[in-house]
């Protein structure tokens, strides 16, 4: 089992609160990780215990003008395969059959707000107000922003995220996921 890995050494906390600024090397990582030049970047929002970017915070609405309602976005491809293997093993199922439970239905409401709240400070998109992530308040539809979201509020926020989170083997003990040279990713080039 695992809990939100230490942080590491990062840069200044971003005016927005949601992590820290991304750097030209954070942003090749994620590249990296994702295999595409990652879209709408803002922040590095959680750093996996090797030290890596694994959730980043995207802004509500794309250059291109397409909305983007997933504030908190997983890009660490150990931890996506060991989450896609608990949504394969029925996890959502287990955890949605919680929220018939008044007082955990309640406390994921809570975790719907606040990820509303979140994504409103970084602009409020029309198309998607009111519309959260990963099923919230009132479906578990995907594991990977439950735990994506969990990582970047800290335990308490999102308490299905805590409790997949909790399932899941530590990812970054074997170190980085990709390279971590001057070569990693697409370089300055990449989309932010």
């Amino acid at each position: 089992m695992s809990t939100p890995s230490p942080e590491a050494p990062t840069a200044p906390e971003t005016p927005t609160g949601h992590g820290t600024s991304p750097s030209l090397a954070d942003l090749a990582c994620v590249a990296a990780q994702l295999g595409r030049a990652p879209r709408g970047v803002v922040a590095v929002a959680h750093r996996c215990e090797c030290g890596q970017p694994d959730v980043v915070a995207t802004v509500p609405r794309l250059d291109d003008g397409t909305p983007f309602p997933t504030l908190y976005y997983l890009t660490c491809p150990r931890a996506s395969s060991a989450i896609g293997t608990l949504e394969a093993d029925g996890t959502m199922r287990e955890l949605a059959a919680t929220l018939a439970d008044p007082a955990s239905a309640s406390a994921y409401r809570a975790a719907h707000e606040d990820y509303l709240r979140r994504r409103a400070a970084l602009g409020v998109v029309p198309e998607i107000e009111g519309v959260s992530a990963g099923g919230m308040p009132d479906r578990v539809k995907c594991l990977h922003v439950l735990v994506a979201h969990a990582l970047a509020a800290g335990p308490g926020v999102n308490p299905l995220g805590d409790q997949a989170l909790a399932r899941l083997p530590r990812w970054g003990a074997p170190g980085p996921c990709v390279g971590t040279g001057p070569d990693v990713g697409s370089g300055p080039d990449v989309a932010a």
